[in-house]
């Protein structure tokens, strides 16, 4: 079982990115992580990453689940046909999709929260207003699960983000 795990090149959320990833690697989940391009991305905090794969390379087939990380670079993300494109292919295949901080606004602009219930860091009061013009349920919770999609509201949420990305796994195991 694999999760795909896409990050900014630069400047997404360290911390989003790590716990999440180390909880589903201690359950024995290999978690395989993309970016624009291959290569080393730059973390806000300072930490640093390895992209294995470009988004142009993603084959939605060999995961299980998709997690979009938050961080300022994440909203390069919003309107971006690879992204999007990734998104639909997820939805169209069944697959458990996440996404934290900034991150769930990427998915409200795809159009797959229409008529859902989500949450997304709100510290300017802007992206709950976004996810609203969208037609999405803003619910202000740290997480929010919506059948298979998953969001949360920030860096403070990472811990139940990823045991509830493996709880979800857990359940649709084949």
């Amino acid at each position: 079982m694999k999760v795909l795990i896409i990050v900014a090149q630069e400047n997404y959320q360290d911390h989003e990115y790590m716990v999440p990833k180390m909880i589903l690697e201690k359950e024995g989940i290999e978690t395989i992580t993309a970016s624009k391009q291959k290569g080393i991305c730059q973390g806000s905090l300072g930490g640093s990453t390895e992209a294995e794969l470009s988004l142009s390379e993603v084959n939605i087939e060999e995961y299980i689940a998709i997690i979009f990380v938050g961080g300022s670079g994440a909203i390069r993300y919003q309107q971006d046909g690879e992204v999007n494109k990734i998104i639909q292919n997820c939805i169209e295949k069944n697959k458990i999709l996440a996404a934290i901080c900034i991150a769930p606004t990427i998915l409200a602009y795809s159009g797959i929260l229409q008529g859902k219930k989500a949450t997304v860091w709100n510290n300017d009061n802007q992206q709950s207003k976004l996810l609203e013009e969208k037609g999405v349920q803003y619910t202000n919770e740290d997480v929010t699960v919506d059948g298979k999609i998953i969001t949360a509201n920030g860096p403070h949420a990472a811990e139940q983000f990823g045991k509830t990305i493996l709880k979800l796994l857990k359940k649709s195991r084949p």
